[in-house]
This record gives structure tokens, C-alpha cells and sequence, in this order.
């Protein structure tokens, strides 16, 4: 039994002249377990997170044409009013998030900086997540069976690949990598769906009303 409307999270892995640039849209669904607890006062809830969709542009797609073409997403009539941008940050994603906010996508946008730490943080609006919760975060959904991917989506096959390959590899400092284990793998899409996982798990659910702010 569904437990009130769905929440939608947009994951945006942003790409260089080398790397594609990947977009999901993930819903994430509450189902009751049928157990209340008592010690927060409310029924007990399951998130599971279906993968609506996945594209990934050509290599050295403008960012101005990523960005139009997030807005379409996010101002479709399933998605408008009820997602939130999840952005990736890193490298070159400062700017490009600055030309996310002037397209006026019609919903709010998290960034996020990818690291290598084992700790993430938050500084205002912007946040700084370790590669491994990402990761790990995904492949524990998948394993728990809460993480689903739409049948028919071209890309999907990619994504599951991508998670095949990905490994641990342990750096100099002490901290964990993660990283694909053949040469010219690559990541794009499980970083844009982890993204929007990641933020999905995040949100609180109170008195069945969600907080979307």
C-alpha cells in the first residue's frame, strides 16, 4: 500500500571532454510495513526507489543544451512542482550549477561535491559526499531489492554494467576509491542515479506530509 504521492529526485552527473554526462529521474515510493513504532509514534515505512529514467548526451554536448534539456525534464508535467535537482558539483560543476540556477528549472537544486574522504558535510545549500557512500548506498539498495530499474529504458543495461565494474582501490593515504576496474569504463550513470538515491534517503517523512524544502 502506497502511503501518500510519490517524491521525484533528478540525479545530474556532470561530464568533461571525456566523460558523458549522465541524467536519472529516480521516484522514490513509501510503502507501509504494517508495523507501527512506538517509540516515534508512526507507522513504519519502506523507501524503495524506482529508476524512471536515463539518458546520457553525445560526448562534448554544450552545457547550455544540458541544461535546456534538464529543464524539460524538470518542468514536465509528471515532474513539475515535485523533484529536486540533484547536481554533481565537482570540477567543473560550480559554474554550470550557477547556469542551472539562471535556467529557472522550476525546482530547487542540491549540490554536490564528490570526494574521496570518508565523511560527508554540509555548507549551506552545498554538500560534500564521499564516492564510497554513493556507491555502496546504490548497491546496497539493489541488494535489498528496494532499487528497481523501468524495464525498456536503452541505458539501463549501462547502469548495471557500470556497477559490475566498479571496485575498491586503496590509496596511499588510507582512503577507500572507488573506481572502474577496466580501462575506459565508465561511471556516469550510477553517479547520477546515486546522486538521486542519495538525496532520496535523506528526506524525512512527517505525519505523512513530506518535506520537500
Amino acid at each position: 500500500m502506497a502511503a501518500g504521492d510519490s517524491v521525484y529526485m533528478v540525479g545530474l552527473d556532470l561530464g568533461q571532454r571525456r566523460d558523458y554526462t549522465a541524467l536519472a529521474v529516480v521516484e522514490r515510493i513509501e510503502e507501509v510495513t504494517g508495523e507501527f513504532d512506538w517509540a516515534r509514534y508512526e507507522t513504519r515505512l519502506e523507501k524503495r526507489y524506482d529508476v524512471r529514467h536515463l539518458e546520457r548526451p553525445p560526448l562534448g554536448t554544450p552545457y547550455t543544451d544540458v541544461a535546456q534539456r534538464v529543464k524539460e525534464v524538470t518542468m514536465s508535467e509528471r515532474l513539475r512542482g515535485r523533484c529536486k535537482l540533484v547536481v554533481d558539483a565537482t570540477g567543473v560543476g560550480a559554474p554550470v550549477v550557477d547556469l542551472l540556477r539562471a535556467s529557472q528549472l522550476g525546482c530547487g537544486i542540491v549540490p554536490v561535491t564528490i570526494t574521496s574522504g570518508d565523511k560527508e558535510s554540509q555548507n549551506g545549500s552545498q554538500w560534500r559526499v564521499p564516492k564510497r557512500d554513493l556507491v555502496v548506498g546504490l548497491q546496497v539498495l539493489l541488494e535489498q531489492g528496494r532499487l528497481r530499474i523501468a524495464g525498456g529504458l536503452p541505458e539501463g543495461a549501462l547502469l548495471m554494467d557500470e556497477l559490475r565494474q566498479m571496485r575498491i582501490k586503496m590509496m596511499p593515504s588510507g582512503h577507500e576509491r572507488f573506481e572502474a576496474w577496466r580501462e575506459g569504463a565508465h561511471d556516469d550513470l550510477v553517479l547520477a542515479v546515486a546522486l538521486a538515491c542519495w538525496w532520496g534517503k535523506r528526506q524525512r517523512t512527517l505525519w505523512g506530509m513530506e518535506r520537500l524544502i
